[in-house]
């Protein structure tokens, strides 16, 4: 496994069950460090606020989950929403 690849699958699990287009949703890890990830999320630009929600209330449960996944991986996790 590479690192971030449970916080990628995990993070592209919620965000393709979120949108409506979910053949639109790219996750990509860049690495940030040593022990620390940036994940970052694409959707179709009418799916953006679906991820984001109401004052960013998803997309906070969102880094809240991937925070926890990578956890597991020590890692330190920061998710960046991109259109």
């Amino acid at each position: 496994m590479s690192e971030g690849d449970i916080v990628e699958r995990v993070v592209r699990y919620i965000a393709t069950e979120i949108v409506d287009d979910a053949s639109s949703v790219e996750v990509e890890v860049v690495s940030d460090g040593e022990d620390s990830v940036v994940i970052e999320v694409r959707t179709a630009k009418r799916d953006m606020g679906r991820v984001i929600g109401r004052r960013g209330r998803v997309a906070k449960a969102i880094r809240t989950v991937a925070k926890a996944a990578g956890d597991e991986e020590g890692l330190d996790v920061q998710v960046e929403f991109l259109d």
